[in-house]
């Protein structure tokens, strides 16, 4: 270990003290009083997550996030988790997989017809390296933008050569393509999909290494889920065996209502390794970031939603990809076998 190095656990520790002290200072507020046990936990998050560094992956996360349901915050989940860890310092690249191109809105990259962006990449084999756009708010975070014209992409695909592995050859060639010119490897990669099972979503599933469900804490949560599961099943079979469940995330909670907390309850039950532990409430400061064209990480730091993206990507930084694929088929296996 280098002198840099030392110095740098050294401080690592002493601000892991320093939190604790804080941590430790703070009065104990039950959950009777909702608002104050809201902004109780917005200060623990601040004193947890200030000034906090992320580790590192030991090689590019890919994220394919993905739900046959819309509405439940897919994409807002894309862009916060990915403006989250760039923040925390590392080098993150959305894919805008969508053909609505909301993403690129809220990562704040031009995206208006005849821009070059993902509908090049899989129907012309244009290189990432010539459409991708850095964030304007954000030096370490990169999008590849999707424009009106990714919509007739469906159709196209259905002719094109290998036309479930397009995307990924394309993403590999650019992993090598920043090593091989000199530019900081990428940390993560967040694939955003559309809400159906199409070609654009296979390509997702096959680009993918993880999968990230966002679930909204609402009655028809879990509808779906099951095909969705299926869909991820035969991709695993037949084109992407790396591709599993890593993350659930659960969306627009709301705590003062018994059925967020029956539906988060159920999700833990049937996915406690999958789930984090974090959940992101209604917010309308989310909800207003992307009018913006920001993510709610540049829009409102120090609000609630913004402190509980920042916690999940914290919480998913510190899970290790191969341990957590260990957990999961475990915990997988003995529900199989109780099911029997």
């Amino acid at each position: 270990m280098t002198s840099d190095d030392n110095l740098l656990a050294a401080q690592d520790q002493s601000d892991a003290d320093r939190r604790a002290e804080l941590l430790a200072a703070m009065p104990a507020v039950d959950d009777s009083t909702p608002l104050a046990a809201e902004l109780a936990q917005d200060v623990r998050r601040r004193i947890e997550l200030e000034g906090r560094r992320f580790p590192r992956p030991d090689r590019t996360r890919i994220f394919t996030v993905a739900n046959q349901k819309g509405g439940v915050g897919k994409t807002t989940s894309t862009v916060n988790l990915a403006a989250a860890l760039a923040k925390a310092g590392m080098n993150v690249l959305v894919i805008d997989n969508d053909p609505q191109g909301n993403a690129s809105t809220a990562v704040g990259v031009p995206h208006h017809s005849g821009t070059p962006s993902i509908y090049e990449v899989l129907i012309d084999d244009t290189p990432i390296a010539e459409v991708v756009q850095a964030c304007p708010d954000i030096p370490s975070l990169w999008c590849v933008p999707a424009t009106i014209d990714l919509s007739g992409a469906e159709i196209e695909l259905v002719s094109v050569v290998s036309r479930e592995t397009r995307l990924r050859r394309a993403l590999d060639e650019y992993l090598s393509h920043r090593v091989e010119t000199g530019l900081p490897p990428l940390d993560y990669v967040f694939v955003d999909c559309p809400p159906s099972l199409g070609l654009l979503t296979v390509n997702a599933f096959v680009v993918g290494r993880e999968v990230l469900i966002p679930i909204q804490c609402e009655y028809y949560a879990l509808e779906g889920l099951t095909q969705l599961l299926k869909t991820i099943g035969m991709i695993q079979s037949h084109l992407n065996p790396e591709l599993h469940v890593s993350t659930i995330l659960l969306t627009m909670y709301d705590g003062r209502t018994n059925l967020a907390q029956q539906v988060a309850d159920e999700v833990r039950d049937h996915f406690p390794e999958q789930t984090l532990r974090t959940t992101v409430p209604r917010s309308v400061r989310i909800s207003e970031a992307p009018s913006y064209g920001q993510t709610i990480m540049t829009y409102d730091p120090s609000s609630t939603g913004a402190l509980a993206y920042l916690e999940a990507a914290r919480e998913i930084s510190d899970r290790q990809p191969g341990r957590l694929r260990e957990a999961v088929a475990q915990s997988m296996g003995s529900d199989a076998r109780q099911e029997n």
